[in-house]
């Protein structure tokens, strides 16, 4: 068996499809750079992206599969798993090698891992949606760090800056080193040449780099929330189904 080794890239992923149907080694194993471990006895090939071949295998992707099974693919190479890759790989060949409707065969391993990889994204994206806290810097700009499972940042972006249209704010990927910057106009991607040190159990920002208001909203909303919280009606079992401890560090009202 041959290993393809490519740079972890959507395109580096759709180039090695297209290499693997263009050199017919038989059957491969797709790993990104990041995970992979060289031996003396494996043979390798080394993946160069190539746009132009990723942009063909894609659109062959988009003849034969539903703009529903074509965002799943996406969802799912967002999530950066390493057994992630290898079934997106071994889909897009079943698709190919197959007449149209194949993505509909729950018997095969590949299709059936790519749906329940889905559910997992867009779960995780659900809970961004849900528990992002923003705080307010000294120069107005409102900040939000997160470290989700999966690299979900590209599927949140329009839901911000459609709910938060009136003001600048940036979503950062502490986990990833790369974040969103909305400017009242426009999403774009960013990456900070310093990233201010927070703990692990709390990523609210240092009280040095916020506005002079944040700690007194912080401490109204913690007020709040023990109010309404009424301590005979508590089921921390049931709440903690549907807030898990990881995401309490984004939350306002369980710090303190």
């Amino acid at each position: 068996m041959i290993t393809y080794v490519f740079d972890g890239s959507l395109e580096g992923l759709l180039t090695a499809i297209f290499e693997f149907y263009e050199r017919k080694p038989g059957k491969i194993q797709l790993v990104s750079q990041v995970h992979f471990q060289p031996t003396f006895l494996e043979e390798t090939f080394e993946v160069i992206n190539d746009e132009a071949k990723a942009k063909r295998v894609w659109a062959g992707l988009c003849k034969k599969i539903s703009p529903d099974w074509r965002s799943r693919f996406y969802k799912c190479y967002l999530s950066e798993t390493p057994e992630i890759f290898q079934h997106l790989f071994d889909f897009a060949c079943y698709i190919f090698d197959n007449p149209k409707g194949a993505e509909d065969n729950f018997g095969h391993p590949s299709v059936i891992a790519l749906s329940k990889m889905d559910k997992n994204v867009n779960r995780e994206k659900h809970r961004m949606k849900a528990f992002i806290r923003f705080q307010e810097t000294g120069d107005g700009i409102f900040y939000a760090p997160i470290e989700p499972d999966y690299n979900v940042l590209p599927l949140i972006s329009s839901f911000f800056k459609n709910r938060y249209a009136d003001q600048k704010w940036i979503i950062y990927d502490l986990k990833r080193k790369y974040g969103l910057f909305y400017d009242l106009e426009k999403v774009e991607e960013i990456i900070f040449d310093y990233v201010p040190e927070v703990k692990k159990s709390n990523v609210h920002l240092p009280s040095d780099v916020l506005n002079g208001k944040e700690e007194l909203y912080a401490l109204l909303w913690n007020d709040y929330f023990k109010s309404t919280n009424i301590p005979a009606r508590k089921n921390m079992k049931l709440h903690i189904q549907h807030v898990p401890k990881r995401y309490w560090k984004y939350l306002t009202e369980k710090q303190g």
